[in-house]
Parts: C-alpha cells; sequence; structure tokens
C-alpha cells in the first residue's frame, strides 16, 4: 500500500475501519475456502458478550477443530458442486429465483458508474455475497477512491445487499453441509443487523 494510501486508511475513524474489517473478512471467506494460515488467525479470536463477539467465539471453535481439506471440500459442497452447490450465494437469484437476472445487471450499471470492475480472471457474476461485501470494505477505506460517505454506503447497502444478504446468511447456518461455515452465516446475520441499525441514524 502506497504511503498516502495507508495514511488516509488510518485517518478513518475505528469504528468504519472495523466494519470494513467485517465485510473483508466476510468477502475473504466466501470467495474461496481459507488456508491453514487463515484458519490459525481465527482459531485465536476470542469472544466477549455480545452477539458479534458470540458468532466470532464460535468461528474460532470450528476453525479449532478444521483442517483446509475439510473446509475445501465444505465450501465445495455448499458453493460449487455437481449441480452448483447447495447454496446460490447471488443476488439474482436470491431476489428473483434465477442467475444472472435484473438484480445483476442493476449492479453493474452501479458499479461502472463508480468506476469498480470485478478483477481480472474472476468467473463470478458480480452480484455474489463475497464481490458485494468486497465493494463496501473499498468504499469505507477509500480503496477505489475518497472513502464513500455514509449516505452513499447506505444506498449500495439498500440496494444491493439489504433485500437478500440476510436471507443467504440464515440460509447458510442452516445447511445440511455447513460446519465451518455455520457460524459464519451467524456472522454475516449479526453484522448485517448491526449495518440495517447504524444506517437507520441516518433517517
Amino acid at each position: 500500500m502506497e504511503v498516502w494510501e495507508a495514511q488516509r486508511v488510518r485517518a478513518i475513524p475505528d469504528e468504519d475501519r472495523s466494519r470494513a474489517g467485517l465485510y473483508g473478512l466476510l468477502a475473504h471467506l466466501l470467495a474461496a475456502p481459507p488456508d491453514a494460515a487463515v484458519l490459525a488467525r481465527l482459531a485465536g479470536i476470542r469472544s466477549d458478550g455480545t452477539a458479534i463477539g458470540a458468532a466470532f467465539g464460535a468461528l474460532a471453535t470450528a476453525a479449532a477443530a478444521c483442517t483446509t481439506a475439510g473446509v475445501t471440500e465444505e465450501y465445495e459442497a455448499l458453493f460449487i458442486g455437481v449441480t452448483g452447490g447447495e447454496l446460490k450465494p447471488y443476488a439474482s437469484y436470491y431476489r428473483t429465483g434465477f442467475l444472472n437476472e435484473k438484480p445483476l445487471a442493476d449492479l453493474r450499471r452501479d458499479l461502472a458508474a463508480a468506476g469498480i470492475a470485478r478483477a481480472d480472471g474472476v468467473a463470478e457474476p458480480e452480484d455474489h455475497i463475497a464481490f458485494l461485501c468486497e465493494v463496501m470494505h473499498g468504499q469505507i477505506l477509500g480503496l477505489y477512491a475518497e472513502p464513500a460517505a455514509l449516505a452513499a454506503q447506505r444506498a449500495f447497502f439498500d440496494k444491493h445487499i439489504d433485500p437478500w444478504a440476510a436471507r443467504f446468511f440464515s440460509d447458510l447456518e442452516a445447511a445440511a453441509a455447513a460446519a465451518f461455515y455455520r457460524p459464519v452465516g451467524t456472522l454475516g446475520r449479526s453484522f448485517l443487523a448491526i449495518e440495517r441499525e447504524g444506517f437507520g441514524y441516518l433517517d
């Protein structure tokens, strides 16, 4: 990271950096199965008395009990599979019942207007939950331009995440193939509830 970018990130309030970190973690875990180093770091997390803390505690316990091979197998069963996996983590599917529908087209238009593009070599459509979490991460930290104003973050969240992502995370909590990813679902659902409450203060 360039020096000026590091200084800009440090200037962002701690609360927003924490929010960005959670979005980044969810993006990382949902884009691909974690490697051994990530599992080890997750296993060292300590819980607290909050809902988010309890979710992190459960995630730490799950990470400590997993192997990379086991998590990879679970990820493939959940999201890939011979027929597409147990869950389809796409906004279009959750909102219309089909892939590559209007929610994806609307998202692509908004991303283009903001100058945000999918990385080369990434095959997943942009309405994948991991990509949407990564966009929020980047907007908060100003990785695309200047840090997005809270109202702009809320607009993106309201349009592209809030209508469906909590249902996805609830489904992930209940998925038959989920073990490590069950507390990921709890963490995502709990975090989105906090985000909704926080954005509501703008009213």
